[in-house]
């Protein structure tokens, strides 16, 4: 795994995985390699009235239902869709789900643009179609077929930024459970084995791109994940994702426990100032998600580990801040300077701490992209 610029689910927590396997013992649907309490447990982590011999590490943060109603979702014929703001962790729940219930998360569609019916069907591998003719041999199956294939569940990631032509080609597979391939002559109907289901993600701001016929929508059962708001539930996620970030780049770099605090109140502070906002001009750009304020605070720590003195700053905090979030020029720096003035000059007056330095620090990363 030390190999792995991004390990898969299934492979980081492989140990995990086989322990919940060999104490298994709740009934699981299909070919699940884990039972739905099983799969929760993995998710969500372990308590101690579980009564399990070790601890389950938590890995997905937010209510239970929305794991609960996927996973009873997944053990039905319909698919799940899950749908949110982005970085609200709407492709990390899949990957989880998918690591537990088949031991594979990478059977990946991504939708965009230019995905077309053969990225969810299949394609051919012309060389040997010249040599040998169409057959199973020369058929290059495409991830959703290949979990067909296995009884396994496959994924669909942006499933509105793709096109109507390949929503309608979903709609067939979601019903019929098969694919036809009608330039072979036998042998030319993949049926899905028990167990095949698809886990989609759609980002509820990209309402009006390609949106989702009512047929495609009868298929799936939506999960509406949102925006976590909860201050302590946002410092448990910042906080995991910021320890495997430091593991992962072999850092030893001490976040002080203040400046997270100081990140989770600005994202708290711009998202009830663009709640507030008359129109779109007067909001940032960025959705002000978790996935984000853990992205400032990578970034905030790979500047202080690689060109600062290996401790973290609010100056530094601030400058990756701004950097990170101003996306449009003028009108974010304009959001971002309104926001220093109003709300952080009087708090750093008021409470001190490490506020002014956060001031300064946010004022000279504005002039310098002003």
């Amino acid at each position: 795994m030390s190999d792995l610029l991004r390990a898969p689910a299934e492979i980081k927590y492989a140990e995990e995985l086989d322990w919940l396997e060999s104490v298994d013992d709740g009934p699981k649907p299909f070919s699940w390699r884990l039972s739905p309490k099983m799969v929760r447990l993995f998710i969500l982590g372990s308590e101690r009235a579980d009564g399990l011999d070790r601890e389950i590490s938590q890995k997905w943060y937010g209510d239970r239902s929305f794991v609960e109603r996927s996973i009873v979702t997944l053990a039905s014929d319909r698919g799940l869709l899950l749908i949110g703001d982005p970085g609200t962790g709407k492709s990390w729940l899949a990957e989880l789900l998918s690591a537990a219930i088949s031991r594979n998360s990478t059977l990946v569609v991504q939708g965009t643009a230019g995905t077309t019916e053969d990225h969810i069907k299949y394609s051919w591998n012309v060389s040997m179609v010249i040599s040998k003719g169409q057959s199973r041999e020369s058929m290059i199956p495409s991830p959703i077929m290949t979990a067909m294939e296995t009884g396994a569940v496959g994924r669909f990631e942006e499933l509105t930024r793709s096109t109507s032509d390949v929503q309608d080609a979903l709609i067939s597979i979601l019903s019929e459970k098969y694919i036809s391939v009608p330039e072979m002559d036998s042998d030319n109907i993949v049926f899905a084995k028990p167990g095949f289901s698809v886990i989609a993600t759609a980002n509820s701001r990209d309402r009006g791109v390609n949106d989702l016929s009512s047929a495609l929508k009868r298929r799936f059962n939506f999960v509406r994940i949102p925006v976590v708001t909860n201050k302590k539930s946002e410092a448990e996620i910042v906080r995991f994702r910021t320890e495997e970030l430091l593991k992962r780049h072999q850092i030893e770099l001490d976040v002080p426990p203040t400046l997270l605090d100081v990140l989770l109140q600005s994202f708290a502070d711009l998202r009830a100032s663009a709640a507030a906002a008359g129109s779109d001009d007067e909001k940032l750009e960025s959705a002000l998600s978790s996935a984000e304020q853990i992205g400032v605070l990578e970034d905030a720590i790979l500047h202080s580990n690689f060109f600062g003195e290996r401790v973290l700053t609010a100056r530094t905090l601030a400058s990756s801040l701004v950097g990170s979030l101003a996306r449009r020029e003028p009108e974010d720096l304009a959001i971002l300077n309104k926001y220093l003035h109003g709300v952080v000059e009087p708090r750093s007056k008021e409470e001190g701490g490490s506020w002014p330095e956060f001031l300064e620090g946010g004022r000279d990363a504005i002039a310098t992209l002003s």
